[in-house]
Formats: structure tokens, C-alpha cells, sequence
């Protein structure tokens, strides 16, 4: 059998975190991060990031398949357990603007990395505990 080459992929359109309080994880992403919700009730949150969305569950809330209106069809169960990482994209000139932003929202920074083709990172969590990273470009070959 020979191999065959897979058709191209465009990006990640959609992250997933799970929370153990919505309102509280609302709170954090929306007064902290300034995300603007685009969709959200009492399962779910969504944000736009740039190209793609991120998706705040809460716990538990997604290990049912949800079944949308009309003939939409069906959203088959997931879940997610355990802290998790994401790593956001922002502008290199906006770097110190963000780390003191952070500071003003009593938010610690746990960690920095200078990346060896020029990008840097920083690390903190949200109330969740998940690792959020903001990273300036120069991290990965496409960005």
C-alpha cells in the first residue's frame, strides 16, 4: 500500500480550556486578558483570538452530545482534566505593556524564556490553574 500525502491543514481554529466556575473564569479572561465574548451560556464562552477562538467549558458540561437546533446536527462529548497550556500571540513592542498589566491584576509572572530566534515568552495561570503564555513572534518557524 503506498503512502499518500494528508490534504493541507490552515491552523487551529479552536482551543479548549475547562473551568470549575464559569463566572469566575469569565471574569479572568474578560477583565484580565480583555476578551470580548462572541457566544457564551451557562456550558461555554467563546472568545475571538485573531485567527481562532477559545472555547471555556465548563467542567463536566461536555460529556453529553449536544444536539443543535433544526437539522444543524451534533457536537459529540469531550472533557478535559487537569492543567492545561495555551500560548497567545501579541506583539513584540506590546511585551512590558502586558507584563505590567499583569502586575496591575495581581497577576504572577512564573516564568520567562528568550527564545533562540528572537521570540520571548511569559508565563502565568489562570484561576484554574492553567499555563497561559504570551509570545512574541519569532517562537516557532511560522510564527
Amino acid at each position: 500500500m503506498s503512502e499518500q500525502s494528508a490534504p493541507a491543514l490552515h491552523g487551529v481554529i479552536e482551543t479548549a480550556l475547562y473551568t470549575a466556575d464559569m463566572a469566575r473564569a469569565r471574569a479572568f479572561f474578560e477583565t484580565v486578558l480583555g476578551l470580548t465574548p462572541h457566544l457564551f451560556d451557562e456550558r461555554f464562552t467563546a472568545y475571538p483570538t485573531g485567527q481562532s477562538m477559545l472555547l471555556i467549558f465548563l467542567q463536566g458540561e461536555t460529556q453529553d452530545t449536544v444536539h443543535l437546533p433544526g437539522d444543524m446536527g451534533t457536537i459529540p462529548p469531550h472533557d478535559g482534566g487537569g492543567r492545561q497550556h495555551i500560548a497567545l500571540a501579541i506583539d513584540a513592542e506590546a511585551l512590558g505593556a502586558w507584563e505590567a498589566h499583569l502586575a496591575h491584576h495581581d497577576v504572577a509572572i512564573e516564568g520567562r524564556t528568550h527564545w533562540p530566534p528572537g521570540g520571548e515568552s511569559v508565563y502565568f495561570r489562570d484561576p484554574d490553574g492553567h499555563l497561559l503564555e504570551l509570545v512574541t513572534p519569532g517562537l516557532w518557524p511560522n510564527y
